[in-house]
């Protein structure tokens, strides 16, 4: 049996990525092997793909190179010394971050402990929107460490990691303001938040006293949100490349400001698919791809106009 792969052959725009055969993956001990089903598309996903970043850096005597870090699927073999999981359990994880990657694959080899089990009541698909974004989403707010009654204003809550926040924020109990487009102002609200959208004004002239920001937008936006802040608000900021910026701004300012890299946490997508399994948590999905029409679903990621997570449909 062969293993397509979808691989960056070299640093560039989304039609660079190919979809290659390799050999079926043998797991090594303590590994399992995982039929993939879903794989996350993430923005990090594009800027690995167009040659920026760390992971980008790193690997770029390494290509062609497998993207991914989400997956959910099924175990289809159990390598020695494993006793977790047995054939036919469904699971879904945060893999290979952020230097190996390897997520959008028809067949994956991962150690067990990188692994959750996905409860019967959640779906493969919402599984997988949930590794990467959701772990974010969870670590921006323990940053910022959001409490009751706080103000606090989450930039693109519409987004993959933005919609999580949103509803971790509004179940902490904190008063939750987020920008938008106008496209994304009902639904925002239905989640809980004061949606404001953006393509009317910035947000500096609609919201004030904030004690935290959670930023997953960077650059211009995040400086004029900055405004919106009170004396002693905590700031994180998650795109990395204007993380530096936005950080020496707010600390200027007299904030406590820090960018952030996830760290991969099986017990944090535990808790997740548990929160997803009695409703307390909804994943959206803007749009499931087929792994052939990869380049779309990359150009889709682009836009900055997305609502939820994409997905990679790795079986088709």
């Amino acid at each position: 049996m062969e293993n397509k792969q979808i691989v960056i052959p070299t640093f560039g725009e989304p039609e660079v990525l190919s979809i290659q055969s390799s050999a079926m993956p043998t797991p090594d001990k303590g590994e399992v092997l995982v039929k993939v089903a879903f794989a996350g598309v993430n923005p990090i996903d594009a800027k690995t793909r167009a040659g920026l970043g760390w992971a980008a850096a790193q690997n770029k005597d390494n290509l062609p190179w497998v993207l991914g870090y989400d997956i959910s699927g099924s175990v289809v073999e159990c390598g020695e010394d494993t006793d977790r999981f047995e054939i036919g359990d469904k699971v879904a994880g945060f893999i290979g971050f952020p230097l190996q990657g390897g997520g959008y694959s028809q067949y994956i080899t991962v150690p067990e402990e990188m692994l959750s089990r996905i409860p019967p009541a959640v779906t493969l698909e919402a599984a997988a929107a949930l590794p990467l974004a959701g772990q974010t989403a969870i670590q921006a707010l323990d940053k910022v460490s959001v409490q009751e009654g706080q103000r606090v204003l989450i930039l693109a809550g519409a987004g993959g990691v933005g919609h999580i926040a949103v509803q971790l924020a509004v179940a902490a109990k904190a008063e939750v303001f987020t920008t938008c487009s106008e496209a994304n102002l009902d639904y925002l609200a239905t989640l809980g938040a004061h949606a404001i959208n953006y393509q009317f004004s910035p947000v500096s002239e609609r919201v004030e006293d904030a004690d935290a920001l959670v930023d997953l937008v960077g650059g211009d936006v995040a400086l004029d949100a900055l405004k919106c802040l009170k004396d002693g608000a905590k700031v994180v900021t998650v795109p990395t490349l204007s993380a530096e910026l936005i950080c020496e701004k707010a600390k200027l300012l007299g904030f406590d400001a820090t960018g952030m890299l996830v760290d991969p946490s099986r017990e944090q997508l535990d808790a997740m698919l548990y929160l997803v399994s009695i409703g307390l948590l909804k994943t959206e999905i803007y749009k499931i791809y087929p792994m052939e029409q990869v380049v779309d679903a990359h150009k889709q990621m682009e836009t900055g106009r997305t609502r939820g997570k994409i997905l990679l449909d790795m079986q088709c």
